[in-house]
């Protein structure tokens, strides 16, 4: 009798996992970025900066960073950008101006895969320096253990 309720338990398990897979490919899917409040933040002009002009000591710059990453980012990077593994873990991006690179470079063009979009392109549809906000909110946060 243990062993019919442990196959039951199994097949359960899977039949679970199977029909939840569909809603969470879909959950990661169609993303649409939405513009930021960047009042407060020193305007960066229309020359794109190759690093991050904010300090993570600037809270207005954290807190921008952290609306706009909440709003745009979070669906696919996670809460407090803890990857849950479909996205980069952005905790893990390089602090300096390496980590600057490979954030901003993405982030502006986009991640496209085989003729899949993984990221929407952000560049024209969100300001520099909310992206420049995101990654400064990113700096405050501690790396994955």
């Amino acid at each position: 009798m243990s062993e019919v309720k442990s196959k039951s338990f199994i097949v359960l398990v899977f039949m679970i996992a199977v029909l939840s897979l569909p809603v969470t490919i879909l959950a990661h899917g169609d993303v649409q970025p939405q513009q930021v409040d960047i009042e407060g933040l020193e305007p960066l002009g229309d020359e794109w900066r190759e690093t991050n002009p904010y300090s993570p000591d600037d809270p207005i710059a954290v807190q921008i960073g952290k609306i706009a990453y909440n709003t745009n980012c979070a669906r696919c990077h996670g809460i407090d950008a803890m990857s849950g593994g479909f996205s980069p873990d952005l905790r893990e991006l390089p602090k300096g101006d390496r980590g600057d690179q490979w954030y901003i470079e993405p982030t502006r063009a986009g991640v496209i895969r085989n003729g899949k979009e993984y990221m929407p392109a952000y560049e024209g549809l969100m300001q520099q320096e909310a992206m420049w906000a995101i990654r400064t909110w990113l700096l405050t946060l501690p790396a994955p253990e």
